[in-house]
């Protein structure tokens, strides 16, 4: 028998096995990302998905960073705003994790949207937000939390038609257009209730007597993983802060509190404190529930 013979032959049996830890250690080093759709419009958002990594990545996009979340299958994902007024372009969006790094591209298209020019009677446009109302507001709208509650999907808050859209560029009294409505009004008779648009958590319960005066009666539910949704101008609350609230659980009534010309309700959504278009929550099976359903 060849001498050399028996370590050959153990070669020729650890090699498959070397190969086969490999090919694992491989597969757990690479960062697989993916972005859902890399072209919309002004106001929307980027569903970014990664996989292959145990430490949590980061997106940088627009020169800012967004945290992503561990969601149930052990991928990450994170839902990064596009704000109404970025300049259209084609910008490079980053997932970091660690040392690894990957680089798409993802273009954003203007959304076309007009001048909406409104006339407020002289006790309406005499009101200003008040100091607590403005740091309530900025503190709800930026809560990040790690749990998904919104897993069920969104539903529409109300009852009634749209009577103002997303994105609409706002002068009021024929002033200058220098800001941007940021969700839509839904118009219906006062008292007509309203729901939770998906499963949160009460973080924000304000009203006007505490200083709510452009806001009106105002309720901002935490969805978890940086998703808020605002729901403004109530005629009355039926929630508290810190409640936990089922989609479709009622949290007001329709009113017409605050900065409002008539009736209606102000639904708003917010990713990491950034208003986007309420309404691409509302498609069927969104692209950032399909995977987890």
């Amino acid at each position: 028998m060849h001498p050399f013979r028996p370590i050959f032959r153990t070669f020729a049996l650890l090699t498959p096995m070397l190969l086969i830890v490999a090919a694992s250690v491989l597969a757990r080093t690479t960062l697989e990302v993916d972005v859902a759709r890399n072209s919309l419009v002004q106001g929307g958002f980027v569903t970014v998905d990664a996989r292959g990594t145990e430490t949590a990545p980061v997106v940088s996009f627009m020169e800012k960073e967004w945290p992503m979340f561990r969601q149930e299958d052990g991928s990450w994902q994170a839902l990064v705003p596009v704000e109404n007024l970025s300049e259209p372009g084609r910008y490079s969006l980053t997932v970091s994790a660690g040392e690894r790094r990957r680089e798409l591209p993802v273009t954003v298209k203007p959304n076309g949207l007009k001048v909406q020019y409104i006339t407020l009677s002289p006790s309406k446009s005499s009101l200003h937000a008040t100091a607590i109302e403005k740091s309530r507001v900025k503190a709800a709208l930026m809560t990040i939390t790690p749990d998904r509650l919104f897993a069920e999907g969104f539903i529409r808050p109300c009852k009634g038609e749209t009577s103002s859209l997303f994105g609409l560029k706002r002068s009021y009294n024929g002033g200058p257009a220098t800001s941007y409505h940021k969700g839509i009004d839904i118009a219906a008779p006062q008292g007509t209730a309203v729901h939770s648009t998906a499963g949160g958590r009460v973080v924000l319960a304000g009203t006007v007597p505490e200083g709510f005066e452009v806001h009106g009666n105002t309720v901002i539910l935490d969805h978890g993983q940086g998703v808020t949704s605002v729901y403004l101008h109530l005629d009355s609350i039926s929630v508290k802060e810190g409640q936990r609230v089922e989609k479709g659980g009622q949290v007001g009534t329709v009113g017409h509190t605050g900065i409002s010309t008539a009736p209606h309700l102000h639904w708003g959504v917010y990713l990491y404190g950034v208003s986007v278009n309420p309404e691409l929550f509302l498609v069927n099976r969104p692209v950032f529930l399909r995977a987890r359903r």
